[in-house]
């Protein structure tokens, strides 16, 4: 008889888990909320207008080929993707524009003509970033942070070795000031603290590594847009023998004694189900507040402040514009005040910087004829009680002016239609504790180490995977937590 696990949540690191499992020989359940399966990573249709819900940047595909090579499957009968010839668009609002071309040789010429940056400077950058994410991965980011033998090995005895090179007393934003002499490029890069909510005035410089991914290694863009990523894996899952419940909302963790022995949803009957072990793919602060409130509370770990949130305006644009990518940033002017709104003062501030991901650039049936798909998320302050109603009015207003001034074109009348994503719907949609984006917050050196362990110290038999436990958020680390929860068992 096979042995059973139960995945409370299918987001990408519940999916990925329960793909690890079943290849390991356990008849899996997946219980899931929502109608629907990938969590943040899902998406809609509004009007004619398709829309990836949230995450809209693909790095790492190795990480999603390797759940199908490990079943036995040929990713390309699945999921298909391209690499991008250009990362992103940049604009200022002073006119200035700037290309980052994948190549890096081409990226660096552009910094070079547009901003008299010497190319040197980003070349060398692009190579710090990857020397860092050498001696981080194989210690931070395949293995768990809780277990001694992840710091007495090979990969550990380099991580020491190489400790300086990580900076981890330098705030990103002081290591770029140094590396840089035009400020655009110093925020450009500091952009990339946002990969993980945090603050590029607070976080470490160690959070440079996150640039590799896009420029070293590439971003991509999947066939069927970003949900194309969930959907490939579900199909994946469903054909090892996963079975999905949607519209199944977990209630309780039954526990007797040291184990975790079922499963208690809300539906009418209430009934528990057994299983040999579960997963939790829900965010690790409702999974104790809720389905654990008698259990001995994490409250170290539970009560780190919270990364930053989002909030994302939906448009159909009635319009096409050339001079826009698949991705693309409109600068704030005072960057430190836009992060010391969020961060300090929980609100946002009028001159907010804009991300503009457009997937019809690449997927032209994602918008009717002549129009286009907007997903416009603004960095936001995860959810303490703020007048959300207020907030959104105000930012939508601000978003128009500033991208009708940098575009030369009233863009209010072009809005066909609309969809609105805050962090109180975030939270309720995705359980995400004050609907924070990536768990905790990085705003320190020692973030790393208090995020929860991929395995409960409680209960032998619980795992916890997603992007509010070790290593992170956002889609790669949520998959590799997937790999480290499943490879404990």
């Amino acid at each position: 008889m096979s042995r059973t696990a139960a995945i409370v949540g299918a987001g990408i690191a519940g999916i990925a888990a329960a793909i690890r499992l079943a290849v390991k020989g356990y008849q899996v359940d997946v219980f899931e909320a929502n109608a629907y399966p990938g969590g943040k990573l899902s998406g809609f249709t509004l009007n004619g207008f398709r829309f990836d819900a949230g995450p809209s940047l693909f790095t790492m595909p190795q990480l999603v080929e390797e759940l199908f090579q490990l079943a036995g499957r040929n990713p390309n009968d699945y999921f298909r993707y391209s690499r991008l010839d250009e990362t992103c668009r940049y604009f200022w609002d002073d006119g200035t524009h700037l290309t980052a071309w994948a190549d890096r040789d081409s990226f660096a010429r552009e910094v070079e003509t547009q901003l008299g940056e010497p190319a040197s400077h980003l070349l060398a950058h692009l190579d710090d970033s990857a020397a860092k994410y050498r001696i981080t991965e194989k210690l931070f980011l395949h293995r768990s942070l809780h277990k001694l033998s992840t710091w007495f090995n090979r990969d550990a005895l380099h991580g020491y070795l190489n400790l300086p090179k990580l900076e981890i007393f330098k705030t990103m934003n002081r290591a770029n000031e140094e590396r840089f002499q035009n400020p655009k490029l110093v925020q450009l890069f500091n952009r990339y603290a946002t990969y993980n909510g945090s603050d590029p005035y607070q976080t470490p410089a160690t959070m440079n590594i996150i640039p590799h991914l896009e420029y070293n290694i590439g971003a991509f863009f999947p066939k069927d847009g970003m949900i194309g990523i969930t959907n490939s894996l579900v199909r994946l899952a469903e054909d090892l023998g996963v079975r999905f419940h949607f519209n199944t909302r977990v209630v309780e963790l039954v526990t007797e004694g040291a184990r975790v022995t079922g499963v208690r949803n809300e539906n009418p009957n209430g009934k528990t189900e057994r299983f040999d072990l579960v997963i939790s793919n829900m965010d690790v602060v409702s999974t104790f507040r809720r389905l654990l409130p008698t259990a001995r509370q994490p409250e170290r770990i539970l009560r780190q402040p919270k990364s930053s949130s989002g909030l994302i305006f939906y448009w159909g644009i009635q319009r096409e514009f050339p001079e826009l990518g698949l991705h693309n940033i409109f600068f704030s002017s005072d960057y430190r005040a836009e992060f010391d709104h969020i961060f300090k003062q929980k609100t946002l501030s009028d001159d907010p910087t804009v991300y503009l991901n457009i997937t019809s650039k690449h997927k032209p049936d994602d918008a009717p004829p002549g129009c286009e798909n907007w997903f416009i998320l603004i960095n936001a302050p995860n959810n303490s009680g703020q007048d959300w109603e207020e907030l959104i009015a105000k930012t939508r207003h601000n978003v128009i002016r500033k991208l009708s001034r940098n575009l030369g074109v009233d863009v209010a009348p072009l809005i066909a239609c609309e969809a609105i994503l805050d962090p109180i719907a975030i939270e309720a949609r995705t359980s995400s504790s004050q609907g924070a984006l990536y768990g905790n917050s990085s705003n320190n050196r020692f973030a790393a180490f208090l995020r929860h362990a991929n395995f409960s110290h409680q209960f032998q038999n619980l795992y916890f995977v997603g992007g509010s436990v070790h290593p992170g958020g956002g889609i790669p680390l949520c998959l590799l937590s997937a790999k480290i929860a499943t490879e404990l068992i």
